[in-house]
């Protein structure tokens, strides 16, 4: 081969050789971006999972992923909330997730600061933002979901009325298509759909507990009540601050390198004590029918099982969050393993507190009391109990933690229905990848550790 041909060849292939080049990079640089797209329209509460290289969003994202986030134009309009605190909380939770498969800003809604179950007449209606921060919430959960005040409405159109089903027939599957159909054609072009019918709490639900989690961590009390919060909180670690701070005083050895109790925040263990009359009715038929006999304990029980988590003798503060029935009943403080001093409201001097508060206002206080408490013991068939653990898994999740079994952990949750090791409670998180909000709202499937 002639150098002339040997020159050829050479440049045939560095021309090869360049547009290979310039094709590998075009692919990895096509690749860096849809990399990048897709963490970035899939990041936050839509989980990326591979399996046989098939990516899996969560069931929310798959219904509406929009860049631009909630439609600010469209709203969806529901029922009074009603009930207790939690089941209150889990109803706004749905409403929003359902605005948000609608694309659409659910108006802010009424809440009821009374508690009647059967006399929907004599429900006290409250708007949310009395009780949580209406800009706080829209600050938060800025994307994901969006409330707006009636005030923004311009009633250019008029109001779609949705009838929710109900009865056997009416399906989960069927409610999801109903919903399908609502968010598209000439339903969709009304500025408003109004449901009818069920309050949100007994809606069909579609939503996994990620989901409710992300809207639950959107909700933060008003000052006036968080201040109410912090003021029975700061009673109870002055309390037990005092009662260490004299068990100091007569140990003989002090070891100085050790933080005294002056200094040092005592802590303390909020036990949602599940005894009250109604409850253990209510309690005895849902094992009947469930076949579960871990859901009813008795007072003894409790005690003993409390008792049994904490082995120092350092004196902590056992704060009982019971029902005001229970205020009177001396026999809930007697009986505690040494070290523990239990205390109602009543007896820690608060009570006043809440008495100039309805019932809504009252429970959102002992829910922040319970969700602070360095130890959290619960009952993991009830509404409340469940949910402060959630928040509290919730925490210890953005800490990287996912299990308590085998290490001790910044907010510890126990369920003292279900017995654990030693005799104590068993430990308790939730498990954040149920489909549903159902397995930890009744069920002890939901206790994991």
């Amino acid at each position: 081969m002639d150098l002339s041909s040997k020159s050829k060849l050479s440049r045939l292939i560095g021309c090869q050789l360049t547009s290979l080049t310039y094709i590998c990079l075009a692919l990895v640089t096509m690749v860096l971006f849809l990399r990048a797209v897709l963490l970035n329209s899939f990041s936050g509460y839509g989980v990326i999972e591979w399996n046989n290289l098939d990516l899996i969003l969560s069931h929310s994202l798959l219904l509406n992923s929009h860049d631009e986030g909630i439609r600010r134009d469209k709203y969806l309009e529901v029922p009074q909330i009603v009930w207790g605190l939690n089941n209150q909380k889990i109803a706004f939770a749905r409403a929003c997730l359902t605005a948000r498969m609608l694309n659409r800003t659910l108006l802010m809604p009424s809440l009821s600061a009374s508690l009647f179950y059967k006399e929907i007449d004599r429900l006290q209606p409250i708007s949310f933002d009395k009780v949580f921060q209406f800009d706080k919430f829209n600050s938060l959960c800025k994307g994901f979901v969006q409330l707006g005040r009636y005030s923004d409405l311009k009633n250019q159109t008029g109001i779609y009325d949705l009838q929710k089903g109900s009865g056997r027939k009416w399906t989960v599957e069927r409610d999801m298509e109903h919903l399908k159909q609502s968010s598209r054609g000439h339903v969709d072009e009304h500025e408003v759909i109004r449901i009818v019918g069920k309050n949100p709490f007994l809606w069909h639900d579609h939503w996994p507990v990620e989901d409710y989690a992300r809207v639950f961590e959107c909700l933060v009390l008003v000052d006036e009540i968080s201040k109410e919060a912090d003021k029975v909180v700061s009673k109870i670690r002055q309390i037990g601050k005092k009662h260490r701070s004299k068990t100091e005083m007569i140990q003989i050895d002090f070891d100085a390198n050790t933080e005294s109790s002056s200094t040092a925040i005592a802590p303390y263990i909020a036990v949602h004590m599940r005894v009250e009359i109604d409850w253990m009715i209510h309690c005895k038929k849902l094992e009947q029918r469930s076949g579960v006999n871990q859901i009813c304990s008795s007072k003894q029980e409790i005690i003993e099982r409390v008792g049994n988590i904490v082995s120092s003798e350092s004196p902590t503060v056992v704060y009982l969050a019971v029902a005001d029935s229970l205020l009177n009943d001396s026999s809930i403080l007697s009986g505690w393993k040494k070290g523990l001093l239990p205390f109602e409201k009543k007896k820690l001097g608060v009570d006043g507190i809440y008495k100039k508060h309805p019932y809504l206002i009252q429970s959102a206080i002992d829910y922040e009391v319970c969700s602070r408490a360095d130890i959290f013991v619960g009952n993991s068939f009830s509404t409340f109990s469940s949910l402060v653990v959630l928040e509290r898994t919730q925490k210890m999740k953005r800490m990287g933690i996912t299990r308590s079994c085998d290490i001790d952990v910044r907010w510890p949750s126990y369920a003292y229905n279900i017995i654990g090791e030693s005799n104590g409670p068993q430990k308790w998180m939730t498990n954040m990848s149920d489909s549903t909000l159902q397995a930890i709202s009744y069920g002890s499937n939901a206790i994991t550790c």
